[in-house]
């Protein structure tokens, strides 16, 4: 049963948000404790007390329900107990491998398509009952992982079986599955092999719309924008029950976008432009350094941090590396490191430049919010 005491208001949808919620409290007691000291604000014995009691009970409330952490010594077991759950989900997803390949071939053809169902389906329907009753979530993504593993193993060895040539459209089957499971138990790890699944597939599918074979899209990076366009469309849909998701589907679709403009930069005859190579370096030196200041201030402007640092580790690494073009075989390597170091110092001022001016824009809007 629930807490004595409990609120009947709107709750959180899920542990992510019931834990963002928790770690709001801990910064207003933190911030509380510090107005307190510093004499800017006093709460009277009563207010303090129904503050307190208050916060208590929506953290004990949280507990009950979605085993939130509400102290650092839990975060820290939390911390262990995921990165240990990832290590196990790694280790038995690898012993399944090597267990089937290990003897796989004492099998008659009957036993080893039912031993590949018989896998699939047990190791999905025990992250199905495990995500129903847990949580927090360790023994169903760690489930989730080894359903994974064995759904790959069943396509790839069925195919093996029964002769079916290599195709692209496995990806997208492959992605399916891990969308589903990492819906299903809050897993990021799949949710990151579900984006590059099908990242994958629609690089494959749209240069066969061109012609070339499924294994040869990888060679030509225009190929990711698609899939880069997909997920930030994706970043910007609500998600409740998953507040994690929106920033990881962004940091991918970032990383389709800048690593092909990174090497198109640098590599012109790898793009479809019917220009010659050093004109298509030169269009996308400049498309490079747009996005990058543009993503910079959308990051800062929607309070978009993994935005922010993607773009700023974009913008630099792109112009650390023309001044290497540039500099690098004519000039005294202390007199281009010496550069390198100003540069870095003009980065750092228009940095605290944009912070200033963001700092300005926040407390704008909030005194016309006041007003």
């Amino acid at each position: 049963m629930m807490p004595a005491g409990a609120s009947s208001g709107r709750e959180p949808a899920s542990r992510d948000a019931a834990q963002l919620a928790a770690d709001r409290i801990a910064v207003f007691q933190q911030e509380l404790a510090h107005l307190e000291a510093a004499g800017v604000l006093h709460l009277s014995t009563e207010q303090q007390q129904a503050v307190d009691k208050y916060h208590q009970m929506r953290l004990e409330q949280w507990r009950f329900l979605f085993d939130v952490d509400t102290h650092h010594q839990d975060r820290q077991f939390s911390l262990g107990m995921k990165i240990t759950s990832y290590l196990a989900a790694l280790g038995l997803g690898a012993a399944i491998f090597f267990l089937f390949y290990q003897f796989w071939g004492h099998f008659s053809t009957t036993w080893q398509v039912s031993l590949l169902f018989t896998a699939s389906i047990g190791s999905l329907l025990a992250c199905m009952h495990f995500a129903a009753r847990e949580q927090t979530g360790y023994f169903s993504q760690l489930l989730g992982t080894v359903a994974f593993v064995c759904f790959v193993l069943n396509l790839v060895l069925l195919g093996q079986i029964f002769n079916i040539p290599p195709t692209h459209r496995v990806l997208l089957a492959w992605a399916a599955f891990a969308f589903v499971v990492a819906y299903a138990t809050g897993a990021r790890l799949l949710l990151s092999v579900a984006v590059l699944c099908l990242a994958g597939f629609l690089s494959a599918q749209i240069g066969m719309w061109n012609g070339m074979h499924w294994l040869d899209a990888g060679g030509w990076p225009e190929l990711f924008f698609p899939a880069a366009a997909l997920f930030f469309v994706l970043s910007q849909l609500p998600h409740q029950l998953y507040p994690a998701f929106p920033s990881l589907y962004r940091i991918w679709a970032l990383l389709f976008w800048f690593l092909p403009v990174f090497v198109l930069a640098h590599w012109g005859a790898g793009s479809f432009l019917l220009l010659p190579s050093q004109q298509v370096e030169w269009l996308y030196q400049v498309a490079g350094f747009a996005t990058g200041a543009g993503v910079i201030v959308l990051g800062i402007r929607r309070n978009f941090s993994e935005t922010v640092q993607i773009g700023v580790m974009f913008c630099t690494v792109s112009f650390y590396s023309k001044l290497y073009d540039w500099w690098w075989d004519w000039m005294p390597k202390y007199l281009f490191f010496f550069l390198c170091g100003l540069v870095a110092i003009l980065v750092l001022l228009v940095l605290r430049r944009l912070r200033v001016q963001s700092v300005q824009s926040f407390r704008t809007m909030q005194r016309q919010e006041t007003l």
